[in-house]
């Protein structure tokens, strides 16, 4: 629901209110693709070419705040934001039709797709598409019985590993130092990832966007709370 006050404006999150988790495992109702050259990027990318694809993939994109970031600091690369709850999605979408109508020429380059990346990362992505993917702040599903959901786990990683290249990168950040470590240490585990030195995690443009662009991020900013960073290259 984008409110309209004389002219487009973007849309109020008050509209699309939704629970801040989703069961990944559930049988959620999604229509996806049984191939990537399936998929009509140009649906979702109005300029997107024959020879062109999407690059970076912000998983649990939450409300686009890192993903609209992305779109301007890489306006000729192509970003799609995954997202598995309906009315965050919804959001999603409508803010960047409404930015494309505020800013003419800009924000072509970013989509919101709602799907469960869990699940349906490959139907989506070629071997070795992405450059770069991002999970931040995921779901740090406390109970022991529920880090099976977790976004990281050695199945997934091994799904990541196929439609990442060579040298792409992993983003990670999260406020919770257990989910940190969980991280880091299936990551570690894996043998297609190496964690990246701190100096060039500093170096990253990125690194600094990654702490307060999302709305999660803003918010642990503002409650003065920890941030907990690690970058990894697939090898």
């Amino acid at each position: 629901m984008v409110q309209e006050t004389g002219s487009i404006s973007l849309p109020q999150k008050r509209y699309y209110r939704q629970r801040a988790h989703s069961n990944p495992i559930a049988d959620h109702c999604f229509d996806y693709p049984a191939h990537p050259d399936d998929v009509d990027w140009q649906e979702m990318y109005p300029n997107i070419t024959s020879d062109q694809c999407v690059e970076f993939a912000d998983i649990g994109c939450g409300y686009g705040g890192f993903l609209v970031t992305l779109g301007e600091m890489f306006p000729d690369r192509f970003a799609i934001g995954l997202e598995i709850r309906v009315k965050v999605s919804d959001y999603v979408m409508d803010r960047i039709k409404a930015l494309r109508t505020l800013h003419p020429g800009k924000y072509n380059n970013i989509a919101c797709l709602r799907t469960n990346a869990m699940k349906y990362l490959p139907n989506y992505f070629r071997k070795a598409q992405l450059d770069k993917m991002f999970f931040l702040y995921p779901d740090p599903h406390f109970k022991r019985a529920k880090h099976k959901w977790r976004i990281i786990n050695q199945a997934l990683l091994s799904e990541y590993a196929y439609v990442l290249r060579k040298g792409g990168l992993v983003y990670t950040m999260t406020d919770v130092e257990d989910l940190h470590k969980w991280i880091v240490l299936h990551m570690e585990q894996h043998p297609l990832y190496e964690r990246l030195p701190s100096d060039e995690e500093k170096a990253d443009p990125i690194t600094p966007k990654l702490y307060q662009s999302s709305e999660e991020g803003a918010k642990v900013v503002r409650n003065k709370g920890d941030h907990f960073l690690a970058i990894f290259r697939r090898i």
